[in-house]
């Protein structure tokens, strides 16, 4: 990767240095310095959870995100309609227009695209355990989780609507998809101040079907398979403990949880 980037920065004549993770959390480490060194960009070469690491460590700094979409999904890059071919995405990269956008927060872990309780954090916690990535993986373990996996009972308070409900999936999105083009929150919009809510309560096998389907063609909200919320913070009490993930990346289990949208709060690159 490094030599194909040397050579298509070295035909833009760019200037950059490449710097490599060793371990979870170190790209964290490396954005915050390399922002420190008056970087203008510090660009994520990798998949969301890279480009949540690179995003958390320039928070709070003058550097703006940059992304080389190398992952899976990747969900944030798509959004942003960063071309998902290394040459372009460089060519891109090298000449940017300069912006800004929200930034969500669950209990204290910044999110840039989506985080989420109940079974989508459920088949992350598995699909990391899976032993390969890619999105053929990623479908036999939600397709094999979907067959085990049961909803929570939660209490939500969005933005001062109590909602009572059963907890299959409930996704705060920054960003309109997880990945791969599949649409959680279509209409939702990085600069808006708001986190697109979707909660769905229950998914029987018909409705997986239409939300499978409606998610792919990017209008779930128009399928009336998942109810919709708009709002810039929320908090959520579950009655046992409940899988969570941000950006992907499963977390761990809780039973409280606390979501908040901190407007315009990273600068990109795109």
């Amino acid at each position: 990767m490094a030599t194909l980037i040397a050579r298509h920065f070295g035909v833009l004549e760019a200037d950059y240095e490449i710097r490599l993770t060793q371990y979870a959390g170190h790209a964290v480490e490396l954005a915050k310095a390399a922002a420190a060194e008056g970087f203008r960009i510090v660009a994520a070469v990798g998949g969301d959870g890279t480009v949540n690491e690179v995003g958390c460590g320039l928070l709070g700094t003058d550097a703006a995100l940059g992304i080389i979409p190398q992952g899976s999904g990747n969900g944030l890059a798509r959004h942003l309609k960063v071309p998902l071919g290394l040459a372009a995405a460089l060519r891109r990269l090298a000449t940017p227009t300069f912006s800004r956008m929200d930034v969500g927060m669950m209990n204290g872990h910044p999110f840039f695209c989506t985080a989420g309780l109940g079974f989508d954090a459920h088949v992350s916690q598995h699909f990391a355990q899976a032993g390969s990535r890619g999105l053929s993986t990623y479908l036999r373990v939600t397709l094999r989780e979907y067959r085990r996996y049961r909803p929570v009972p939660v209490q939500a308070n969005l933005n001062g609507q109590e909602v009572a409900t059963d907890c299959y999936v409930l996704a705060f999105a920054n960003a309109s998809q997880y990945g791969n083009n599949a649409y959680i929150a279509p209409l939702a919009d990085l600069r808006d101040g708001l986190l697109d809510v979707c909660l769905i309560d229950a998914l029987p096998v018909g409705r997986a079907m239409r939300v499978s389907l409606a998610m792919a063609l990017g209008n779930l909200p128009q399928s009336k398979a998942a109810e919709y919320f708009r709002v810039p913070r929320g908090r959520v009490v579950a009655q046992a403990p409940i899988g969570f993930h941000v950006d992907g990346d499963y977390l761990g289990h809780a039973t409280e949880f606390a979501v908040e949208l901190l407007p315009l709060a990273l600068a990109v690159a795109v």
